[in-house]
């Protein structure tokens, strides 16, 4: 610790205030401040930044958010190597002054904020595991898959679009691989990206758990795509691989360009 000739790092001052040090040391920095003017201005500096995020985290942020650890924990690295250098570097006193603790401390807030508006964004959709999961699926996860049929195959054979009655050993394996489990199942169904009735297959890379989406891009939006798409491959309007390309590749465009409209249709 620092003797009443040799200022405190920030990095003590942050430990003391946290209640980091030991009884020994905390008696050592007490007896330091006593007879330190600087020491005691940036400790109060200090203060009261940690007092103003407390006060923005409880007064104004959703109580939902993730907690605030891992930006305070950069903030305070921040803070430390700023120290460090500032022994290092002869030119950094005069840095210092026009840098005081807090406005890096302000600094650093802003870069919470970032952070929190990050979270607040992927509050907004459904979110498993770290992956947002959204109408149009993961291609790395769900690049479909098609079996070897004609159009005349899709158009004269009847095939189930249901994809709840999969086998539930492939249902758990679709929503493992998103990340899905437990309640959140509920705001999803296991859907096929290309429809069995245009040649989709039962393979795990041609499905995933489709959220129900408030915006209505949803599996019902989805479901009068791809009867409209059968309607045109089976009037040879669109050949089935063009109707198999518009499924994989974004099917919400594919609505849009078949439907004419930029919303989904209500249905009656």
């Amino acid at each position: 610790m620092g003797n009443a000739y040799t200022h405190l790092t920030d990095e003590e001052l942050l430990r003391f205030a946290d209640g980091e040090l030991s009884p020994r040391q905390i008696a050592g920095v007490n007896t330091h401040l006593t007879s330190c003017w600087d020491c005691r201005t940036r400790l109060r500096q200090l203060e009261d930044t940690i007092v103003d995020f407390v006060r923005v985290h409880h007064d104004t942020l959703d109580p939902q958010l993730p907690p605030v650890a891992g930006p305070r924990a950069l903030l305070k690295a921040r803070l430390t190597e700023s120290a460090v250098s500032a022994r290092q570097e002869s030119w950094l006193p005069s840095f210092q002054r026009a840098f005081p603790l807090r406005k890096l401390a302000y600094l650093g807030a802003l870069l919470l904020v970032a952070a929190l508006v990050t979270a607040i964004v992927s509050l907004s959709s459904p979110t498993t595991g770290g992956r947002t999961v959204r109408a149009i699926p993961d291609p790395r996860l769900t690049p479909g898959a098609t079996r070897p049929v004609n159009a005349n195959d899709v158009c004269t054979v009847s095939y189930s679009d249901d994809a709840r009655l999969l086998p539930a050993s492939i249902q758990h394996r679709v929503l493992q691989e998103y990340g899905v489990a437990g309640a959140q199942t509920q705001g999803y169904e296991l859907d096929y990206l290309i429809s069995p009735q245009l040649g989709g297959t039962d393979d795990i890379s041609n499905l995933w758990p489709e959220p129900d989406s408030a915006t209505g891009w949803n599996a019902d939006a989805k479901d009068a795509l791809e009867g409209r798409l059968h309607q045109l491959v089976c009037q040879g309007k669109i050949n089935l691989a063009t109707a198999q390309r518009d499924l994989a590749t974004d099917w919400i465009s594919a609505y849009k360009q078949y439907f004419h409209t930029d919303r989904p249709i209500q249905p009656l």
